[in-house]
């Protein structure tokens, strides 16, 4: 299985809470280019699992106005304090139900977290916004394939 976890793109700071902040116009461009990128390299995902913060949810939204997501679910442990080990075991039960290529949109410090939870040979390295990170899972270990920073 193909999981790549994507930071959200720039977000603003004027906002009532750190859920709210939404996406400067650079940081739509920023989702966009991510989105047209992913569609050059032909992934076309069955699932994006996104945090339940306004700048992923646009960040996603503007991904996936380019490269195919067929499903969407929010969930509310994707957040900067999320737990990575809850995460990795979600993507566990996916391949039993023909899940291929999932994207995840988050934010620091879990997408770091996230990738050495399932490449443990892999510090967690830190995501500019808008950067993805593609690991090829199998039932036990992941290996980090790429590492894309938006431009």
């Amino acid at each position: 299985m193909k999981v790549c976890i994507m930071r959200h793109g720039e977000a603003g700071y004027s906002a009532s809470s750190d859920s709210s902040r939404s996406l400067t116009p650079y940081g739509i461009r920023q989702a966009n280019h991510a989105g047209l990128w992913l569609k050059q390299q032909r992934f076309q995902f069955d699932l994006g699992l996104v945090s339940p913060y306004l700048r992923a949810q646009q960040t996603l939204a503007e991904l996936s106005s380019q490269v195919s997501v067929s499903t969407v679910e929010t969930d509310k442990l994707l957040v900067p304090g999320g737990n990575p080990e809850y995460i990795s075991n979600l993507l566990s039960t996916f391949p039993s139900q023909g899940i291929e290529q999932v994207i995840i949109v988050s934010h620091l410090p879990l997408v770091g977290y996230l990738v050495n939870e399932l490449c443990p040979d892999i510090s967690p390295p830190m995501f500019p916004t808008a950067s993805i990170a593609c690991i090829e899972l199998t039932s036990t270990i992941g290996k980090l394939e790429w590492f894309h920073q938006a431009k």
